[in-house]
C-alpha cells in the first residue's frame, strides 16, 4: 500500500488548519507525526482516513482519490482521540458488535486480542465504568484485530500501563515487519525514538521537514 497527499490544505471557517502538505507512506514503516497541541497532528490523520475532505489537493491510496475514486482507505484501522463505545454493553460485546461489520473475526479470535492486553472476555462490567486505561486497550483491539493493512493511530499510548506500552510497542514493530503502513502520534518522544524509522514535526498546519522526502530518525 502506498499513501500520498499532494498539497493537502484544509480551511475551517476561515482558518488554515493543513497548509500545502505533501507526504507519501509506504508499507513497512512507522511513521510518526509530532507537533503541539492544535498544531495539526489530529487533523491531518483526519484527512488520510477519509474523515475530512481537503479543501484543495488530494490523498490518494495506491493511486485512488479519496472522497472521489473511493470514500476511505481499504483495511484500515483507526484510532482517533478518545475511543467512544457503546456504554451499556461489555467490552468483548463492543468488539464482537464491531466485528458483524466485516465478519473476518472470530469470537475466540476476540478474545485472545483481549487477552494480550490483559482484559477478561468474559467480565460482566459495562464499559460505562471501564477506567480510561482499559477503554483505551479496547480503541487499539478494535483498530488491529482484523489484521489491517493501515494502522492510524492517535496518541495510542495516553492511559497505558507500563507493562501495555510495551507489549503495544512490540506488536507495532511486527506490524512493520510484516508490510504494514503505521503513522502515529505521540505526547511522548520516548515512543516516537523506540519505534518510528520516519518522522515528521507539524506546526500550525505545516511540516516543517523535507516536504514529498522522508525524514529519517
Amino acid at each position: 500500500m502506498v499513501i500520498e497527499s499532494k498539497g493537502l490544505t484544509k480551511i475551517i471557517n476561515g482558518t488554515t488548519v493543513l497548509e500545502d502538505i505533501s507526504l507519501r507512506f509506504e508499507g513497512g514503516n512507522i511513521y510518526g507525526i509530532m507537533g503541539k497541541n492544535g498544531s495539526g497532528k489530529t487533523m491531518l490523520l483526519r484527512a488520510i482516513a477519509g474523515l475530512i475532505r481537503p479543501t484543495r489537493g488530494d490523498v490518494t491510496v495506491n493511486s485512488k482519490v479519496l472522497h472521489k475514486d473511493i470514500s476511505f482507505p481499504p483495511n484500515m484501522g483507526l484510532l482517533i482521540e478518545k475511543p467512544e463505545f457503546l456504554g451499556h454493553l461489555t467490552g468483548f460485546e463492543n468488539l464482537k458488535f464491531l466485528a458483524e461489520i466485516k465478519k473476518v473475526i472470530s469470537d475466540n479470535q476476540i478474545r485472545e486480542y483481549m487477552k494480550m492486553f490483559d482484559l477478561d472476555p468474559d467480565s460482566k462490567k459495562i464499559i460505562r465504568k471501564y477506567s480510561l486505561g482499559m477503554k483505551q486497550k479496547i480503541g487499539i483491539i478494535q483498530a488491529i484485530m482484523e489484521e489491517q493493512e493501515l494502522l492510524i493511530l492517535d496518541e495510542a499510548f495516553n492511559a497505558l500501563d507500563e507493562v501495555t506500552v510495551t507489549k503495544l510497542r512490540h506488536l507495532l514493530l511486527k506490524y512493520k515487519e510484516e508490510g504494514k503502513i503505521i503513522i502515529l502520534t505521540s505526547h511522548y518522544k520516548e515512543d516516537i525514538d523506540a519505534l518510528c524509522n520516519f518522522t515528521y514535526q507539524i506546526s500550525e498546519g505545516r511540516i516543517l521537514n523535507q516536504p514529498l522526502g522522508m525524514q529519517q530518525v
